[in-house]
């Protein structure tokens, strides 16, 4: 019994502690793209798509995602997946493609009308939306 105790007290200490190792999360976007901070959960959860005329083309970020999912959309990768395949069943919306990683991310954003997506440092080649 000490021993489950004690292994339940490193587990929340490590889960503690990674939230402390969590770098920021910046959200980027195309030129043309006109979103507010508060626009960007429902963007990456498929319930806003459109900016004006614009259709907004959300980009996951493989490198940063579990902190952009953590701190942004307020879930957990295996609820992120639940809730695209739910959305693509109902409403035959796809997930947001994976890139890579940064740069991939920022390259991709750069050249989509519409492209929005997050990366884990700011370059000033993308507009930047919002830094959590």
């Amino acid at each position: 019994m000490k021993s489950s105790f004690l292994k339940l007290i490193a587990v929340g200490a490590l889960a503690a502690s990674s939230s402390l190792w969590a770098g920021d999360v910046f959200v980027i976007a195309h030129s043309g793209v006109n979103v507010a901070a508060d626009d960007v959960r429902d963007i990456f959860v498929g319930e806003k798509q459109l900016d004006g005329a614009v259709k907004l083309v959300p980009m996951d970020n493989s490198a940063a995602q579990a902190d952009f999912l953590a701190k942004v959309v307020k879930v957990d990768a295996a609820k992120y997946t639940s809730l695209w395949a739910k959305k693509g069943f109902r409403d035959g919306l796809s997930p947001p493609p994976v890139r890579g990683g940064d740069a991939e991310v920022i390259s991709a954003v750069k050249s989509t009308p519409g492209g929005i997506g997050y990366v884990s440092k700011a370059s000033g080649d993308v507009k930047v939306i919002h830094k959590y």
